[in-house]
């Protein structure tokens, strides 16, 4: 969906926390990873500290036995600063690669209720962008904004306390510098570049859009002379995205200047503090390699607390991408597609009629009116039943309601039986649906058709090729391992509903609901296919749902949509 339609879409924050939530890991690794970080920061701070003693303690040439502490403690905080960043690493990005798989689940689980019909209004580019970019984003979570917080805060905190023992006043002055410099940094920052952060995540799957619009439909833009204005789509999506980055690095940019500034004024104020106590005659409160201390610690804190900032804005778009995520799959299926498993575990054997609805009504999702409206329809074994009416009459409705897309009020009964009493699974396996634009996965035409049986031999394939009106065609694409491209971008209209309807026949639905198959065929062509797709479709039930013509003698009878309302039976 587009970003303007995207962003009115309501959002639940019960949704984005549970979606914030899965994304935290709670693994011994990560609670490791955190200590590892804390222990390499401390590391950096005590190297620093430790080497300013040793330098300004050396330079009052005391006996070396006075040196030999801080020279092991060096080298010490040296390695364990090196070994620690590195347990910290290990550890915590196993634990948040690990994650993600809960995490894409967890969305896959989301989802799959939803297909199709609640995932209507989003587009191709906007659920790429949350299948891939927001949950890859989600990472961040636990790598850039938690444990960056908890060792900069424990961190900080120690240092203070450390410098609290030698100077209470350079203490308070540290103190005010952090305080201070993370106004500035996250408050003055934040104003600059948090409407940017927020905004990546939707500008990233607005070129997304754009590119996929561009790409699968570059032959008809350069057939019509308008491939230029479809670049400039793309070129305008880019330029947003950038600007947007710009922003982001612009607010970077003042809160590292931020941290920089107060860092020299810590350390001004430290030197301004430890001077006047800095005893001459080495009886005084504080020591040279003391002042040294006091003075440098501030510069190696300063570095580790850097993060913090950009701790903010990374959780910013961590939460703006889990806000996305929650709008393309809510923890909660909307009422219109709300389809709960019944008791019964499989379908009786079928009896005449196959289906009767009877005081049925549907919507779409996020609809203020019923889509479809049936007073009653009765079906019978092996009938065939035209439903036509104008596009938009609602007649690709009345086929989600039968293969259960959509909920519906009312009853409907497959061969005496109340759907709501069978198991979604169960009810498809009755009924199956074939799309006016019927999805081919780019792949051979074996595999396009194995997936509704794995267990077919090449015999039965071709068989059921044949029975389509598609034998000769394959024999002459060098057989069943002919490819049929994106989406079907190698084949026609009229075979890719072939194709489709051979899968259908794999898979052996007692009903068939075929939905426009002609749609995307030449008119001369569409009576031929008709009457081979009815012809191979043998002694089941179907539903033809069209809004052209149908040659007469290929249907029982006819019933008509209006406006959403089933006109007789």
């Amino acid at each position: 969906m587009s970003a303007d339609l995207q962003a009115s879409v309501p959002i639940r924050s019960g949704d984005v926390r549970s979606i914030l939530s899965i994304a935290q890991p709670r693994t011994a690794g990560w609670v490791w990873g955190v200590v590892f970080g804390v222990l390499a920061a401390l590391s950096t701070v005590a190297l620093m500290a430790t080497s300013a003693y040793l330098i300004t303690r050396a330079s009052e040439q005391p006996p070396i036995l006075y040196l030999s502490m801080a020279v092991v403690g060096v080298r010490a905080f040296a390695l364990g600063r090196a070994l620690f960043r590195y347990l910290e690493r290990l550890t915590s990005h196993d634990a948040a690669f690990r994650q993600l798989e809960t995490v894409r689940v967890d969305l896959l689980r989301r989802l799959i209720p939803l297909a199709p019909d609640g995932l209507g209004r989003a587009r191709r580019g906007s659920l790429l962008s949350s299948l891939v970019s927001d949950v890859d984003e989600l990472q961040n979570l636990p790598l850039r904004v938690v444990q960056p917080l908890l060792t900069s805060v424990g961190v900080a905190a120690i240092a203070v306390w450390v410098v609290a023992l030698l100077s209470p006043t350079a203490a308070v002055g540290l103190v005010i510098a952090f305080i201070a410099a993370f106004g500035v940094g996250i408050v003055v920052a934040g104003r600059v570049s948090a409407s940017a952060e927020r905004s990546l995540a939707p500008k990233r799957a607005a070129l997304v859009d754009a590119l996929i619009d561009y790409l699968g439909s570059l032959d008809v833009l350069i057939a019509y002379g308008a491939e230029e204005s479809g670049r400039r789509k793309v070129e305008a999506a880019d330029r947003d995205l950038t600007r947007a980055l710009t922003a982001r690095s612009l607010g970077a940019g003042i809160a590292a200047a931020a941290l920089s500034l107060f860092s020299g004024i810590a350390v001004a104020w430290s030197l301004v503090a430890g001077i006047p106590a800095l005893a001459t005659t080495g009886t005084g409160p504080l020591s040279g390699p003391g002042l040294a201390v006091i003075v440098l610690v501030p510069l190696a804190v300063f570095e580790v607390v850097a993060s913090v900032p950009l701790a903010v804005s990374a959780w910013r778009e961590v939460r703006s991408s889990a806000q996305r995520i929650a709008r393309v799959a809510p923890n909660e299926v909307p009422v219109e597609i709300r389809v709960d498993g019944g008791t019964s575990e499989r379908m009786p054997v079928p009896v005449a009629p196959a289906m009767e609805l009877e005081g049925v009504s549907a919507s779409w999702p996020g609809a203020s009116a019923p889509a479809l409206s049936v007073a009653s329809l009765a079906i019978g074994q092996g009938e065939r039943v035209l439903i036509e009416g104008a596009s938009g009459a609602g007649k690709t409705t009345l086929a989600h309601v039968l293969v259960r897309f959509l909920d519906h009020t009312g009853t409907y009964r497959l061969s005496g039986q109340d759907v709501r009493e069978l198991p979604v699974e169960e009810v498809r396996r009755f009924v199956g649906l074939c799309e006016q634009i019927p999805y081919l996965f780019d792949e051979s035409v074996r595999q396009n058709l194995l997936f509704a049986k794995d267990t077919a031999t090449d015999a039965e394939l071709l068989a059921v090729l044949d029975r389509v009106g598609l034998g000769d065609w394959v024999a002459a694409r060098g057989g069943l391992d002919a490819r049929v491209g994106e989406r079907g971008s190698l084949v026609s209209g009229g075979q890719a509903q072939r194709i489709a309807v051979a899968r259908a026949l794999l898979r052996d639905f007692p009903v068939l609901v075929l939905d426009e198959p002609t749609a995307n065929v030449e008119a001369d062509l569409a009576g031929a296919l008709l009457q081979d797709l009815l012809q191979a479709s043998g002694d089941r039930t179907v539903l033809l749902i069209s809004h052209g013509d149908v040659p007469a003698g290929l249907v029982n009878r006819r019933v008509r949509v209006v406006d959403g309302v089933l006109v007789g039976r």
